[in-house]
């Protein structure tokens, strides 16, 4: 099944040189077939050798000793495995937990104003918790960029960027419980036994930097769920994602224990090679296939090489005023600002969690909370695209926005909003998605995606494609 999932491919919201469809934003758009697409002929167990036969040669090509740095320059063989040409080299993934509402950022829907206070055929879909009627946004939509991409005013400088945008408007999952959403979102199930999706990229792409982490997760506290939302699962657990609490701007603080009080590089070098020399005599005996132990070799190694590579990394401060005053202040300010240093020094993957639980939880106080919220992450977001793209790296960067998913349009205790798995916005900038553009639709309310659906497991398939 998860194969059928992977070959629904949504190449409308491609760049036109990855895409087979030739009109852009376009709600009536025919999709022709991708190359992607598994044969009804195919075996399972033929599918599963070739999609192996790409993600996972290149995963075990990466773990090659010397092979890992060496990856992105690789010719031939490793460039030859794709179906497309790749597009992005890395991912920034800016997580919204709690859930945002979608018409109050990207989809306009004028009728929860017409019909403010009812509950109209389409807005009796079930919720988690009682709800009344619909409930109107305070926010007013403008068309902006040479796109004319409506985005509302709570935005006003990530709407600059509005041609960079792809807008997908019609995302939907299976629960809509916080726990099970997250793991849908970051790992594509609801149990805690497949890996998330940022160490796929990790297996699948190796490393262009042997003294960093390939995954990072930048959250200033703890998301429901919390380490199961990054775990390498079945994979080798040097792809699971390495957790920085980023509160504490100064380095020692956010990576406990980086530098040894006790003992000089030298000496730690001589302590790691007799130990992994020990650990490799092990590793023999039991006929060189424990990928646990492998795995805590090379994350042993890592961590040594991250003393001299991490305090440059996320240090912050060395970067010029008026870049610190480009991005803000607070947690998610610092954790963008971060996202770029990082991106730039070949992390694969990162994800800048919004704050410490569950902030966009707003079941009461929605607007005053969202309000707020929104004034927190636009300049940031701006920032971070903009710098991005001064640098050369919004080409091959692929920046997601979102949460778990969306919230009602219909009111809790009043003045609230419920979860909402049934449709709900996300967007995608850089890395080969179109911009300009929006795809999919919800509902006149903005409660269920009616047109271009759009599972999680397309949107994590459409990752993989870029």
């Amino acid at each position: 099944m998860w194969i059928n999932e992977l070959s629904k491919i949504f190449l409308c919201t491609l760049e036109p040189e990855t895409s087979n469809c030739s009109v852009l934003g376009d709600s009536k758009v025919k999709q022709t077939a991708s190359p992607m697409t598994f044969s009804s002929q195919l075996s399972r167990r033929d599918a599963i050798a070739r999609f192996g036969g790409g993600l996972g040669t290149l995963g075990l090509l990466a773990s090659l000793p010397g092979s890992a740095s060496a990856l992105p320059n690789a010719a031939s063989p490793v460039r030859a495995l794709p179906h497309f040409r790749p597009r992005a080299k890395r991912v920034i993934h800016l997580f919204m937990n709690g859930g945002p509402f979608g018409p109050d950022f990207f989809d306009p829907k004028p009728d929860l104003t017409k019909f403010a206070g009812q509950r109209p055929e389409g807005a009796d879909l079930r919720t988690e918790r009682p709800t009344g009627g619909l409930l109107p946004t305070p926010f007013k939509f403008a068309n902006h960029g040479k796109s004319g991409l409506p985005i509302s005013d709570l935005l006003p400088l990530t709407s600059l960027f509005a041609d960079d945008l792809c807008v997908l408007r019609s995302v939907y999952t299976d629960n809509p419980n916080h726990g099970p959403a997250l793991l849908l979102m970051n790992n594509g199930t609801m149990t805690p036994r497949v890996p998330a999706m940022g160490a796929w990229c990790s297996y699948g792409l190796g490393t262009e930097n042997q003294n960093l982490p390939s995954y990072v997760v930048l959250c200033p506290g703890k998301p429901v769920r919390f380490s199961i939302l990054w775990t390498s699962a079945f994979l080798p657990s040097q792809h699971g994602g390495s957790y920085i609490n980023h509160s504490n701007l100064d380095p020692k603080a956010m990576i406990p224990w980086l530098h040894n009080p006790r003992l000089a590089a030298e000496e730690q070098r001589k302590q790691l090679d007799l130990l992994a020399e020990m650990n490799r005599e092990h590793l023999a005996t039991r006929g060189g296939t424990d990928a646990a132990l492998q795995g805590r070799i090379e994350a042993m190694e890592t961590a040594y090489r991250m003393q001299f590579a991490a305090t440059d990394a996320f240090d912050i401060t060395g970067e010029p005023a008026a870049v610190r005053e480009a991005y803000g202040k607070g947690h998610f300010a610092n954790g963008c600002l971060m996202a770029r240093r990082l991106a730039e020094r070949g992390v694969r993957f990162t994800q800048v969690y919004y704050g410490n639980g569950q902030p966009w939880d707003t079941h009461s106080n929605h607007d005053t909370s969202t309000r707020k919220l929104g004034a927190d992450i636009d300049r940031p977001i701006a920032a971070l695209l903009g710098d991005l793209k001064q640098r050369g790296l919004l080409e091959d960067t692929l920046v997601v926005w979102g949460g778990e998913f969306g919230r009602t349009p219909v009111s809790e205790n009043g003045n609230g909003r419920d979860h909402n798995p049934h449709g709900f916005c996300m967007f995608l900038a850089g890395g080969g998605a179109r911009g300009g553009m929006s795809y999919g639709e919800t509902d006149s309310f903005g409660f269920k995606a009616v047109e271009n659906r759009m599972h999680i497991h397309d949107l994590h398939a459409t990752l993989l494609h870029l």
